[in-house]
């Protein structure tokens, strides 16, 4: 981003340090005083990062925690982080939405649902994440798997996906707004979301 402020090489906001070196002329600096646009440095944060190596971006995500003073990643947590990075960086355009995003995993139970999701864990919706349960118990943990056992249950009950997404949600990660339920699932793996499920439920 920041070669781009008072150069420009035609249209080209993306590009790597070595296409950088190949491109740069005299010609593209610009006359105009350079604008720092923090929305455009966010867009090309983003796009960087979801083109980032996993392992790089798992080292580069321990640097910033360490330089901001944060609690660094539990041996556990860094394991779950590398599944979710594949799915959490392509949505993430800074270090603090991905850590965000990823709350989900940092979480220990017993989890204290946000105002939201509380909302969101009715006495139907417990009824049905109850009724939900054995059937994970039992199921294969793959998404291919998964998504028929809940398509089925929100079917039973008489609800879309969506109205069983948001409980599930609420369980598994404490908010409503969170990566894809098989995502997270898949993550934190069977014993711990249905350990999530039952204490919502209790």
């Amino acid at each position: 981003y920041l070669t781009r402020l008072g150069w420009a090489h035609g249209d080209a906001e993306i590009f790597t340090t070595a296409e950088a070196l190949q491109m740069f002329d005299l010609e593209g600096i610009g006359r105009a005083p350079a604008r720092l646009d923090f929305k455009k440095l966010e867009n090309t944060c983003g796009h960087h990062m979801a083109m980032a190596d996993d392992a790089a971006l798992l080292h580069e995500l321990a640097a910033y925690l360490g330089a901001a003073g944060q609690p660094a990643l539990t041996a556990l947590q860094a394991e779950l982080m590398a599944q979710a990075l594949p799915f959490l960086k392509k949505s993430a355009k800074t270090f603090p939405e991905l850590l965000d995003k990823a709350s989900f995993l940092m979480i220990q139970r017993p989890i204290v649902p946000d105002a939201k999701a509380a909302e969101a864990l009715d006495a139907v919706s417990r009824g049905i994440l109850k009724s939900l349960t054995p059937q994970l118990q039992n199921a294969s943990w793959t998404k291919e798997a998964l998504e028929p056992v809940l398509t089925e249950a929100a079917t039973a009950h008489g609800i879309g996906f969506g109205k069983l997404a948001a409980p599930l949600r609420a369980a598994i990660a404490g908010r409503t707004v969170t990566p894809s339920v098989y995502d997270m699932m898949l993550v934190i793996g069977r014993e711990e979301t249905i350990a999530r499920l039952t204490d919502a439920v209790a």
